[in-house]
């Protein structure tokens, strides 16, 4: 079974969203702009509420998805159809913005940690235009499975074990792991050879074995993934963790501007004026 490499290792650009958010931007970046069909990737953590507190107030989407998943901290969202709720920690709203949608994210909470990963997948050109649609699931809906020294949330896609997520997309077929490893310990997953994939490190030290070399990942570093039909990490001396995420590209072309993704110039004029023109 051919083991992948990794190909590129990307460390955070420290940047401000929202109403001022700070952020670490792993993909969507100089280093990394996209890696069909995953668009963006931002990390956000602090215990400081000025660097967090003023949210992303309403602001529009068009023409993908947008994934959050909150480790710390508890996050409301509203949007223009009606839809209104709390991300709790270990919780995932898994949006699809589709033909458009306009929402805010708030943090529910004026002090301690927030910390979380939100995540921007393409859709493919049929289905840009499609209705909004949310697939939002608590800590406790997510399965976690045990191996030895390892501890895997299965937020969705399935494992080699046969342990499947509570979110499904066959658009992009995506796999989304949060793999919490014991010092030391081995953890081995297959993926399907022709998927984009990437691992980006939460916490500790991480080193992803091939045949031929090896690299180590620090925390907040991101591996991209070469092809290959499984991936193998170990941890270091001490309890690492870390996001296994893969897709299916699209191979289109993609025209994006701010907060709309289209195919053609001409698909993201007509966003900017449906949105002015109050059409979301």
């Amino acid at each position: 079974m051919n083991t992948r490499s990794v190909t590129n290792i990307i460390n955070g650009q420290a940047t401000s969203d929202g109403a001022g958010v700070e952020l670490l931007r792993m993909i969507g970046q100089p280093g990394l702009m996209e890696l069909d069909p995953f668009l963006l990737l931002d990390a956000f953590r602090s215990d400081d509420p000025q660097d967090y507190i003023a949210g992303f107030p309403a602001h529009p989407h068009r023409g993908f998805e947008t994934v959050t998943y909150l480790q710390n901290g508890r996050m409301r969202h509203r949007d223009n159809n009606g839809n209104e709720g709390v991300i709790e920690p270990g919780g995932i709203q898994w949006m699809t913005a589709g033909r458009g949608i306009v929402h805010s994210e708030m943090p529910e909470q004026e002090d301690g940690l927030l910390a979380g990963y939100q995540l921007w997948i393409n859709l493919p050109a049929a289905h840009k235009m499609t209705q909004p649609a949310y697939q939002e699931h608590d800590a406790a809906q997510i399965p976690v499975e045990t191996r030895s020294g390892a501890s895997i949330k299965v937020i969705a896609g399935s494992t080699s074990q046969g342990t499947a997520g509570p979110v499904s997309q066959p658009l992009t077929e995506p796999l989304y792991l949060d793999v919490a490893l014991q010092p030391g310990a081995q953890f081995a997953e297959t993926l399907p050879p022709l998927h984009n994939a990437f691992i980006q490190l939460i916490e500790g030290e991480l080193t992803i074995v091939d045949d031929e070399r090896s690299s180590t990942l620090k925390r907040d570093q991101l591996a991209v993934l070469g092809n290959g039909e499984r991936v193998i990490v170990q941890a270091g001396a001490q309890d690492a963790r870390f996001l296994l995420v893969a897709g299916k590209p699209l191979n289109e072309t993609i025209a994006r501007a701010g907060p709309f993704v289209m195919n053609t110039e001409a698909e993201l004029r007509q966003a900017f004026s449906d949105y002015q023109s109050g059409r979301f």
